[in-house]
């Protein structure tokens, strides 16, 4: 059984919101490494993809970036949120875990025996 996850659309966004909002301006490397850090290794995550969703919450004006140095030394990208991120993020959240309870729900169900 493979032990990796496959993400429902959105939550990748949700999750860099979360990385964010937690550590404070990143740089791409920084918070895909962070998730897979956080996910126990099951979430793996390749720079185009990370990259994509950086590109695509900026583009909704989530997050904004800034040149600045990394740990390394070198020019890096450093992310962070946005106040409407920020918003963004909290409501997105909220319903997040509504769903989250709902399908506990679901799955706790007691199988019936069949007639």
């Amino acid at each position: 059984m493979n032990d990796k996850l496959d993400l429902l659309q959105g939550t990748l966004d949700l999750m860099v919101m979360q990385t964010l909002s937690t550590l404070g301006p990143q740089h791409g490397y920084g918070i895909a490494r962070r998730i897979e850090q956080v996910s126990g290794d099951r979430i793996i995550l390749n720079q185009g993809t990370i990259y994509a969703a950086l590109v695509r919450l900026q583009q909704r004006r989530l997050i904004k970036a800034e040149w600045g140095t990394s740990g390394n030394n070198r020019r890096a990208r450093f992310y962070s949120l946005t106040v409407r991120g920020q918003k963004q993020l909290e409501e997105r959240a909220t319903n997040w875990q509504r769903i989250s309870d709902v399908m506990g729900r679901i799955f706790s169900q007691p199988k019936q025996e069949a007639e």
